[in-house]
């Protein structure tokens, strides 16, 4: 069996330093600071919605490389469209405190739920949780637990042993830990569904967001974007991006 750490180095590359904020980007938002279960110290930036009310609360979470910082180009698409947006930095990534693992991505995601709750004006109603590759696997346990109004999974794989048969062939089977079971856990949902995949996706195939949808139970929705790959899906989908966010609360009978 690969050990923790051995699995870490493979599967994590947080970055510390910030290359940016919301405010260079032009959209209002709060720093957020907030403790996990385990006494790690997470940061987050709540932007606000340029409408309000906001149409939906978009909880982000973001895939396994950078940091919260890298994701503006999402925010401001996702804000400029009516959404208010959490996004996070999973532990030992960006201002965030520790060391990541999949347990305590798990131990984050509940934090960060909890922190925004807390806030004035957020409803739990309509709270949306994205995943993008690894997050979505996060976003997944998460939506099994406390069920959002829609999940939204993008670029994201069935399982890390799926994804280590592709990317490390050489490591058999059976030593690699069943690490972010996605698609077991999609076949528990009970919110709405959305997928999302880029065709030429070289890192998660588009077969990983095939298995996910097939798996799901009704209501599910997928989009599979031709000529896009791995981290390009907004940019690639441009107005329709937020279409397919709307079409999926929609789903939801909100």
């Amino acid at each position: 069996m690969i050990t923790t750490p051995l699995l870490n180095s493979l599967l994590y590359f947080p970055l510390r330093a910030l290359e940016g904020s919301p405010r260079e980007a032009g959209l209002d938002f709060e720093e957020l600071r907030f403790e996990t279960s385990d006494g790690q110290r997470l940061h987050g930036w709540w932007i606000r919605a340029r409408r309000r009310p906001a149409l939906a609360h978009v909880l982000l979470f973001h895939g396994n490389a950078g940091n919260i910082s890298h994701r503006l180009g999402m925010a401001r698409l996702l804000v400029d469209a009516g959404f208010d947006l959490l996004l996070f930095d999973y532990r030992g990534y960006g201002l965030s405190t520790g060391t990541p693992g999949e347990e305590g991505t798990y131990r984050d995601a509940r934090a960060a739920r909890g922190a925004w709750l807390a806030r004035e004006g957020v409803d739990p109603a309509r709270i949306i949780y994205l995943g993008e590759s690894l997050g979505g696997g996060v976003a997944a346990e998460l939506a099994v637990e406390h069920p959002p109004l829609g999940l939204v999974l993008q670029s994201t794989f069935t399982s890390i042993r799926d994804m280590a048969r592709i990317h490390y062939p050489f490591i058999p089977a059976f030593a690699v830990p069943d690490a972010y079971p996605t698609l077991d856990r999609v076949r528990r949902l009970s919110s709405p569904l959305l997928v999302i995949h880029g065709e030429l996706d070289d890192i998660v195939p588009v077969a990983h967001g095939r298995a996910l949808f097939e798996a799901a139970p009704q209501p599910k929705t997928m989009h599979v974007l031709r000529g896009a790959g791995h981290n390009d899906l907004p940019d690639a989908a441009g107005a329709a991006y937020v279409e397919m966010l709307l079409s999926s609360m929609r789903d939801a009978g909100r």
